[in-house]
């Protein structure tokens, strides 16, 4: 029985939190989808990826993710400033309407991962992190 299965139960779970995650932040009326929200948060962090480090971190493919960084940028969200000694290399940067919604949606990614953890203690989720880093690292690739 597919129920029976952790990874069956491990999408099910994921795919939930992000649709009442998408919900949410449409519900309160901000133009940003969740894998948006991601790359932003990547780039605010280190904002000296290549494409193929976001798509890493994000966990999406590189073409996807190439759409979501024009998106970004043709919304004023990102800039993109050529780098001066690598002519065909960009610096991503958040613009300042990239940080007000960045601003704008935080409060409701804690509502949402508030929610998501209800009913589950701090022991549990210490339990928990260390079993799916586990399960990550046995799926990376072997070099």
């Amino acid at each position: 029985m597919l129920s029976s299965i952790v990874f069956y139960a491990l999408d099910k779970a994921i795919r939930s939190y992000r649709r009442m995650a998408q919900a949410n932040i449409d519900r309160a009326g901000l133009d940003i989808t969740v894998d948006q929200w991601l790359v932003l948060r990547v780039l605010l962090e280190h904002d000296d990826l290549t494409q193929h480090d976001i798509a890493e971190r994000v966990f999406k493919d590189q073409a996807s993710v190439a759409r979501i960084l024009a998106l970004l940028t043709r919304r004023g969200l990102l800039s993109a400033i050529p780098l001066p000694h690598d002519g065909r290399r960009t610096q991503l940067r958040v613009t300042e309407a990239g940080h007000r919604i960045l601003e704008a949606v935080q409060p409701i990614i804690l509502q949402n991962r508030a929610k998501a953890l209800a009913g589950i203690s701090e022991e549990e989720l210490a339990l928990m992190r260390p079993l799916l880093d586990r399960i990550a690292l046995n799926c990376a690739p072997t070099s």
